[in-house]
């Protein structure tokens, strides 16, 4: 089976976002590129919500083809460009001509534990998520997602958009460790709820 793999950056104090749902208030440094390129290229499915696609949409369509920018993140731009991606929304209208519509599928709220129960069942390489919180919150709650990484960063927000709003659920440290040349904290949970796992 697939695995699904949800990986988030937080401040220390556990937020997402920061207030006015800022994202560029979160700690990044120089390994955060690194790190979801590794994600990449062990995927081939992106699940994102419709917030989290717009935002990936609109800026990694422009990185892909600038030359100014650093080869690392051209190939993340490429692999988001190239990847199936599948975006959990009710509202989202995708048209022929939008940058990744060949690539991508819009599937509704509701029908998205069934899609990613069928997506698991199917053989391939890890479903993927960055961000789109309020997307994959339901689905851990659900059991659907296997491993939560998060990745804590060196600041304080002390308002923004928590991590995690579902219900207590338990999880399983798989490993924590520094990121290399990096502040950034790697926090690896099972959250599949499966001992030994």
């Amino acid at each position: 089976m697939r695995k699904l793999v949800v990986s988030m950056i937080t401040s220390l104090d556990g937020f997402h976002e920061g207030p006015g749902r800022d994202v560029m208030a979160l700690p990044f440094d120089d390994a955060f590129s690194p790190h979801n390129l590794e994600l990449l290229r062990g995927a081939d499915t992106l699940l994102l919500g419709r917030r989290g696609f717009e935002g990936f949409a609109s800026y990694w369509s422009r990185v892909v083809d600038d030359p100014d920018e650093p080869p690392l993140e051209r190939e993340i731009g490429r692999r988001n460009r190239d990847i199936e991606k599948i975006v959990v929304s009710d509202t989202l209208r995708l048209d022929p001509g939008d940058p990744w519509a060949s690539t991508t599928r819009v599937v509704p709220v509701a029908e998205a534990p069934g899609e990613v129960t069928e997506l698991k069942r199917q053989e391939g390489r890890d479903i993927v998520v960055f961000g789109s919180a309020t997307m994959w919150n339901p689905l851990l709650e659900a059991g659907l997602v296997d491993e939560l990484r998060v990745l804590v960063g060196p600041a304080l927000l002390g308002e923004g958009t928590k991590l995690y709003t579902g219900a207590r659920t338990p999880l399983r440290l798989l490993e924590a460790r520094v990121l290399p040349d990096s502040q950034l904290v790697l926090h690896r949970y099972d959250a599949s709820g499966r001992s030994g796992a």
